[in-house]
């Protein structure tokens, strides 16, 4: 596997990781997790890679190995998106060329890409995600931004110990992320018919966290919904989720 980087539509160096030969497929990560907490450690690179695929995946701005920025100015509305098509500007993808494969936070920045006409993959999936993850994004935002503010405050028992201690665990930079969080855009469900391209949305058989993944899968024009064992928490340390988005990838 080999790790780059490169400069973003603003400078802010953003890392790559890249595993396997074949057709290109970008992966996006959840919110303060990275390419190594949700592609790498548990393997779903090295599938692609035997189905026959290149994985690309993307460290976002304060995650992983990229830079996080702590000026406001780091991050406008539709920041993520812009920086997963700096990412394929960066490699010379051209619209068709790739799939692209997003988690949580990562499927919402995939989706909001697609709708918009930004991004026009050959293939895209979006897991761990729901209809009420895109339409009420900015109440588990709230979530994370209380985290952030009582982060010294909150004792096990609290409801939002465990988000605590996976933030202390990524080392995320409180005051990066705070500022990314604020950059979160609206995203409208009436742009979902805008996603044309083939589709799967796969989500663990315990994850609601985002709300219903069938009924999103039911929203866009070509799309599966395809379960897997797991929550929002453990689905993406499962063989399974990997081995979901390499079967349809191949077969779509």
């Amino acid at each position: 596997m080999k790790q780059t980087e490169f400069e973003s539509f603003d400078g802010t160096r953003l890392a790559i990781h890249r595993a396997g030969e074949g057709v290109p497929v970008i992966l996006l990560h959840g919110l303060f997790s990275s390419a190594e907490m949700n592609w790498i450690k548990w393997g779903h690179h090295e599938r692609l890679a035997d189905a026959g695929f290149e994985a690309i995946m993307l460290d976002f701005r304060v995650h992983g190995e990229s830079e996080a920025p702590q000026d406001a100015e780091a991050y406008p509305e539709g920041v993520l998106v812009r920086d997963a098509l700096a990412l394929t500007e960066h490699i010379g993808l051209s619209p068709g060329e790739y799939d692209l494969v997003g988690f949580s936070l990562g499927a919402r920045t995939a989706l909001h890409a697609c709708a918009g006409g930004v991004l026009e993959p050959r293939r895209l999936i979006a897991c761990g995600m729901g209809v009420e993850g895109l339409a009420e994004w900015e109440r588990r935002a709230a979530h994370f931004k209380r985290v952030i503010d009582e982060f010294d405050t909150i004792k096990p028992g609290s409801p939002l110990y465990t988000a605590r201690t996976f933030l202390k665990s990524q080392g995320v930079d409180h005051v990066a992320a705070r500022l990314l969080l604020d950059a979160m855009d609206p995203f409208d469900l009436a742009s979902l018919s805008n996603i044309t391209m083939p589709s799967a949305v796969i989500n663990g058989d315990e994850d609601g966290d985002n709300g219903s993944g069938q009924e999103l899968a039911d929203m866009l024009p070509d799309a599966v919904f395809i379960e897997t064992p797991g929550n929002h928490l453990n689905s993406v340390t499962k063989p399974e989720l990997g081995e979901a988005i390499a079967g349809f990838l191949r077969t779509a």
